[in-house]
């Protein structure tokens, strides 16, 4: 039934007193104490240091060398790119080989403009197997020297059955443009991805990767993983005694993982690495959650990143700058801040 108009500011006036009140009365707090540097475009003011260990640059999204420019600019410390353009095309090397031309480009930049570059990273995500065996594959982008690997994503089960995907993709459609509903989880285990055998044990190929990345002492991503997945994942985390594991966004839906979760998972020396997605207006978790949620972990196994780059967000530097900025408001020193996002980073890509 439709309200009027005096129903409707009855209602509006009664709001406060309702849920959202707590998140109403923390923003303010926040936004009416916090102060900083005056920002002066193009360059970002409040990142300098940091390191964002997510970030996107695939087509259709901000181009890769182009941030890196503007994150030497800014006085960042790096950008571990999750995803690049021409990472996926059947004539490239894989991200790597991409990434090492962003380097090679944005030296060259350095050498006209003076400024200092930035460190540039590549990730590999463990569905972009090109038609080869998926360990025979992961070995490939490994030995080409990507600095971190990504369990499924965006093909994975668990994906599919919360947000659906493209049905070109198991044969469903030829309307590349196509996305489905959310799948039933029978079917989303037979189109997707998932690491898990009969037993609840990681298949012998995931098995095999986490090996290989222990080996190569690199950074291993759960992504969006089932919990029964993240805790088996987690289990050979510890067996292997990798000290790079990380759980990317863990309040977002795909993963949705419980504060004591999360003290567990930090317990056997996984990362949890909060993003400004989570915070953005498209999930819309509230930041003082957040900090309450890290001051609750501590920083030890912490780390803030963008998982930025698509158009409906601001670009990666600025992303990680309000992210680092509302971590601040909201209630983590200075200290943190630096900690969870420039020096425990650091620790997963070994800047020392």
């Amino acid at each position: 039934m439709d309200l009027d108009m005096e129903e409707f500011a009855e209602t509006r006036l009664r709001k406060p007193n309702n849920a959202p009140h707590d998140r109403f009365l923390d923003a303010y707090r926040a936004r009416m104490g916090y102060r900083a540097e005056p920002l002066h475009p193009p360059a970002i003011r409040g990142v300098e240091g940091a390191i964002d260990i997510h970030c996107h640059a695939h087509e259709g999204q901000q181009d890769a060398l182009a941030i890196a420019k503007l994150a030497s600019a800014s006085g960042m410390g790096g950008l571990l790119y999750k995803s690049v353009q021409g990472m996926n095309k059947p004539a490239a090397a894989g991200p790597a080989a991409v990434v090492r031309e962003i380097e090679r480009d944005l030296a060259a930049w350095s050498g006209e403009t003076g400024i200092e570059p930035i460190r540039v990273w590549s990730g590999w995500i463990a569905t972009d197997t090109r038609g080869l065996p998926l360990v025979e594959a992961a070995r490939r982008h490994l030995d080409d020297g990507v600095s971190a690997v990504w369990m499924p994503v965006f093909r994975s089960a668990n994906t599919l059955s919360k947000v659906g995907g493209p049905p070109i993709w198991w044969g469903g459609s030829t309307d590349p443009k196509e996305w489905s509903d959310p799948l039933p989880w029978d079917q989303a285990l037979k189109v997707g991805a998932y690491t898990l055998d009969e037993h609840g044990r990681l298949k012998p190929e995931y098995k095999e990767i986490f090996r290989m990345v222990a080996d190569r002492d690199v950074m291993v991503s759960f992504a969006h993983a089932t919990h029964e997945e993240i805790f088996a994942m987690a289990e050979e985390v510890r067996n292997l005694g990798i000290t790079k594991a990380v759980i990317d966004h863990p309040f977002s839906p795909f993963i949705d993982l419980s504060l004591d979760q999360m003290k567990e998972l930090a317990s056997a020396g996984v990362y949890l690495n909060f993003t400004y997605d989570e915070i953005s207006p498209l999930l819309g978790v509230n930041p003082a959650d957040m900090c309450r949620t890290i001051q609750a972990l501590g920083t030890d196994h912490v780390t803030l990143s963008s998982d930025a780059g698509e158009p409906l967000f601001p670009h990666t530097v600025e992303a990680l700058r309000l992210l680092r900025a509302h971590m601040n408001a909201f209630g983590l020193t200075e200290k943190e801040v630096h900690q969870v996002s420039s020096v425990n980073p650091g620790r997963l890509l070994d800047i020392t």
